[in-house]
């Protein structure tokens, strides 16, 4: 596994090679950023967005948090640092697409599904608890239909966690205004980390199906 000081060998590398056959790609990377896409994905190590789509620096504005989540839009006095990098990448670079990836095996949705963090009301834990719960509304239903919670059911979660930021992004009104003018896309991607397999979400089935 690496640690810093592997990361900073890989860092050796990247100079040596990759940044000095892009080195006009990164002389015009230094004027500014223009990305059409923002991507909205998971904290977890092992979905990269830049590594699964294929980008090159420059090309996709990204967050990521635990549990590719989005949350509402809550104009209060509070830190919102989704929230800020949606308003940037919307109304600032004016990108064309926003893009929510969630992923397989997720262990935030794992966890709003089983209730992991529901008791810590101080010390660790406090911070994700208050995070999933935006999932907590597609608990029960799930529950109901899988008690003995396989696999399926936390499959279910994942698929669910997409569809509420999906919801949520249309909170924002500076996000409703331009995807009814036409001048942004929403999508919802699944990326199975067992089989390597991107699923795209049909939102009017509510299905996702492979790319």
């Amino acid at each position: 596994m690496a640690d810093f000081a592997t990361l900073i060998e890989g860092y050796h590398r990247f100079r040596d090679q990759e940044w000095r056959e892009e080195r006009d790609r990164w002389a015009e990377l230094a004027e500014g950023q223009s990305p059409k896409v923002m991507v909205i994905a998971c904290s977890d190590s092992r979905v990269d967005p830049a590594t699964i789509f294929g980008a090159r620096p420059g090309e996709m504005f990204v967050v990521r948090n635990v549990a590719n989540l989005v949350p509402p839009f809550e104009p209060d006095n509070r830190y919102h640092g989704v929230s800020a990098a949606l308003e940037f990448a919307v109304t600032q670079l004016e990108v064309d697409e926003l893009v929510v990836m969630g992923h397989g095996f997720c262990g935030g949705c794992a966890a709003a599904l089983t209730g992991q963090f529901d008791s810590a009301e101080h010390g660790e834990g406090l911070f994700i608890s208050h995070w999933i719960d935006m999932l907590s509304d597609a608990r029960a239903p799930i529950l109901e239909r899988y008690p003995n919670l396989p696999r399926e059911a936390f499959l279910e979660m994942e698929h669910e966690g997409v569809r509420i930021s999906l919801r949520n992004l249309r909170t924002f009104p500076w996000v409703r205004e331009r995807e009814e003018s036409g001048k942004l896309k929403l999508h919802g991607a699944f990326f199975a980390v067992s089989d390597g397999i991107l699923h795209v979400l049909d939102e009017a089935s509510g299905a996702f199906a492979p790319a």
